[in-house]
């Protein structure tokens, strides 16, 4: 007679997680599908810190580029978007994440626009002015970080 296998033990965060459902996608893509309004206009946050090649602990806020990235492209592929905004407010994070971000957003082929709301520090600067229209709030504020 086989010994049956219990069944897998679920960690707590993912009990009541339905696959494909809108708390799977936000913890795995960071955003979801709501509203489902169709819409022209591709809305990219980047809120937090920029992580990048090192993952930051769980209570920082970030955007992660691996999911910053797939959305640009989705973005550029889709006939149906005509435009990307991009809202910012970051207080910068990881170089080459936020470099990488910048050059995706500088080539893409639709126009771009983006938004600086709150902070667009360090690496945030060249996100912003990577879109081909940039525009910062009278209260928001950036840092561009001294060279030697």
């Amino acid at each position: 007679m086989e010994k049956q296998n219990p069944a897998p033990e679920v960690a707590p965060q993912e009990k009541g997680v339905k696959p494909g459902g809108v708390m799977e996608k936000i913890q795995h893509l960071g955003t979801t599908n709501v509203p489902t309004m169709e819409s022209s206009i591709h809305c990219l946050t980047i809120i937090g810190q920029i992580e990048g090649h090192l993952q930051l602990p769980p209570q920082n806020k970030t955007t992660k580029y691996e999911h910053v990235i797939p959305q640009l492209v989705a973005a550029e592929q889709n006939p149906k978007i005509e435009g990307v905004l991009i809202i910012l407010n970051t207080v910068g994070g990881d170089v080459e994440a936020g470099l990488a971000i910048a050059e995706m957003i500088s080539t893409l082929s639709k126009p771009s626009v983006a938004i600086v709301l709150g902070g667009g520090h360090s690496i945030g600067v060249p996100i912003a002015v990577a879109a081909d229209y940039s525009f910062i709030a009278e209260t928001a504020t950036m840092t561009i970080h001294p060279f030697d």
